[in-house]
């Protein structure tokens, strides 16, 4: 059975040390289109040589940065079909500013595991802490695997966050590239669901998709840039439900409302009459 509950809850995932210079920094941020504004100051500081500004959402890539395999989705007790797996929800929480270089660990676990019926839900968590030992970032995660229910847990809880019924304080529109998926894989995310479209095809979609982690990227720095000045050593951390598919070349409409310290956001597709592409989206920043 591709999933066991008695042994996936709980369990933990093996411990990774890894890395990153400015060069890895520079190539995600160009990988979510920082440098469009390319003689903008404040646009410049994600890509400088030396000491770029680093987006918290950074800490999605950094471990696998520099792999070129594609992803296998094999924990203790789940073993499931790459094809079937679709990203849930990705939420990261930095404990200081990510430095533009570095070494770290991560330790992770299973912290949920939901049936909903026809489908299984896994949840994660890894904290990652630098070379001085103090704690980094904490990153937690669900994926959604199709066909892979009915083992007999719980269907897990349902929630949704409610949009203000006010116009958006920032209302934005974010061109994607055709070879944006192409681009952004060179950060370590090869999943070919991204740029075979036989593959793609074959997982039920007319074309190659964008990384969710891509568009949650994006989505963070257009919020990081509209309402932040793009400060990114701003941002205290990024929760968004990936709700949709978003096709490389396709515009990210992000409307954001202000409220206190925490940015709540929706973002759609402009060219499908503003179909949700991210759902339940908060960023929480802190005072400049």
């Amino acid at each position: 059975m591709p999933i066991d509950p008695k042994v996936a809850l709980g369990a933990e995932l093996p411990s990774r040390e890894f890395s990153w210079t400015p060069s890895d920094v520079q190539l995600y941020q160009l990988g979510l289109g920082a440098g469009t504004r390319w003689t903008d100051p404040a646009e410049l500081r994600y890509l400088d040589d030396r000491t770029p500004q680093v987006l918290p959402t950074f800490a999605t890539v950094a471990p696998t940065l520099h792999e070129t395999e594609p992803p296998r989705v094999s924990f203790p007790g789940i073993d499931i079909d790459l094809a079937k797996v679709v990203h849930g929800h990705q939420e990261v929480e930095v404990h200081r500013p990510i430095p533009a270089a570095g070494k770290a660990t991560s330790t992770g676990r299973i912290t949920e595991l939901w049936d909903k019926g026809s489908a299984a839900v896994v949840v994660q968590e890894q904290t990652v802490t630098g070379s001085d030992g103090e704690p980094l970032w904490t990153a937690r995660s669900s994926i959604f695997a199709r066909g892979e229910g009915g083992f007999g847990g719980e269907r897990g809880p349902s929630t949704k966050t409610e949009l203000p019924e006010r116009a958006p304080d920032f209302d934005v529109t974010t061109p994607t590239l055709p070879q944006q998926a192409l681009l952004y894989r060179m950060c370590g995310d090869r999943n070919p669901l991204h740029s075979d479209p036989e593959f793609a095809t074959a997982a039920g979609f007319p074309a190659p998709i964008l990384h969710g982690l891509c568009t949650y990227g994006i989505v963070c720095k257009t919020a990081t840039d509209t309402v932040l000045g793009s400060d990114a050593g701003r941002v205290t951390g990024f929760r968004a439900r990936f709700a949709g598919v978003l096709y490389p070349g396709e515009t990210i409409r992000t409307r954001i409302w202000r409220q206190g310290d925490e940015l709540t956001i929706a973002a759609t597709v402009v060219e499908r009459e503003d179909a949700p592409v991210l759902g339940d989206v908060t960023l929480r920043f802190r005072s400049a």
